[in-house]
């Protein structure tokens, strides 16, 4: 039987929704509920899958937001009957970790993507490297990302870069906004790849890191990775799933 642990965000719709499914659901504590409800928006999807990872619990969405790419349509109707009949999907994050200027390190998980982004009016200069092989001696552009399958229709679709299958074991390397190289368009690679991103001029050319919702300033260097060992598992209604939204995001992009 499904215990579920409700979470709630602040918005208008979300208060609406609370209250009718206060009324009809018990509301379990974390430790005792076997399923996390989350409702609002994939932002704080985002933020409970990275806060709440540890319980292995699975996470069911529902949209109480706008887009809602993580989430399943919003209905306060027999929500115990549709979570057992959904069906799990299992994401992986990134595993990401920064060097600051002032050489401090910061460690973040990423479930939707990693971009490094130019911090003032001056073009970034980058390298980047995969594995012990230097791809791009100098990228000039607005910035680079990395995403993955379950983020490479968000950010990195708008910036122009490749819709990846749940079950590909990719990851998405796209520049934002190139200058040099101009032709280069990104490069698709295996999980499995070490990605390394250096600001090339620093004190001139500073760069902001932004890993999903966390943001951290004047980047000296940052190392990617998929991160096998953390499974996210993500509850989706028969109709609505992820790789669903997906087929249908690529039917889009050709349209």
């Amino acid at each position: 039987m499904s215990k579920c642990h409700f979470i709630f965000d602040k918005t208008k719709r979300s208060k609406k929704f609370k209250k009718i499914v206060l009324q009809k659901y018990n509301n379990f504590s974390l430790k005792k509920s076997n399923i996390i409800i989350v409702a609002g928006g994939d932002g704080l999807m985002l933020k409970t899958i990275k806060k709440y990872f540890r319980y292995n619990k699975p996470f069911y969405g529902i949209n109480c937001g706008s887009v809602g790419f993580l989430m399943n349509k919003y209905n306060s109707k027999k929500i115990y009957q549709k979570i057992n009949k959904a069906k799990i999907v299992k994401i992986y994050p990134l595993l990401i970790t920064t060097t600051t200027t002032s050489k401090k390190k910061n460690f973040f998980l990423a479930v939707n993507e990693l971009s490094l982004l130019r911090q003032s009016k001056q073009t970034a200069f980058l390298k980047l490297k995969l594995n012990n092989k230097i791809l791009i001696k100098k990228l000039i552009s607005d910035g680079i990302l990395v995403s993955t399958p379950a983020g490479s229709t968000a950010y990195n679709l708008s910036v122009h870069g490749p819709i990846l299958s749940l079950n590909s074991n990719k990851l998405a390397v796209t520049p934002i906004s190139p200058f040099r190289p101009r032709r280069w368009k990104g490069k698709i690679v295996s999980d499995k790849t070490k990605i390394y991103i250096s600001n090339i001029d620093p004190k001139k050319r500073p760069l902001a890191a932004v890993a999903d919702n966390n943001e951290i300033r004047n980047i000296a260097k940052v190392k990617i990775v998929i991160n096998k060992r953390i499974k996210c598992k993500l509850l989706f209604n028969s109709k609505e799933s992820l790789i669903k939204k997906i087929k249908l995001e690529q039917k889009k992009q050709f349209n």
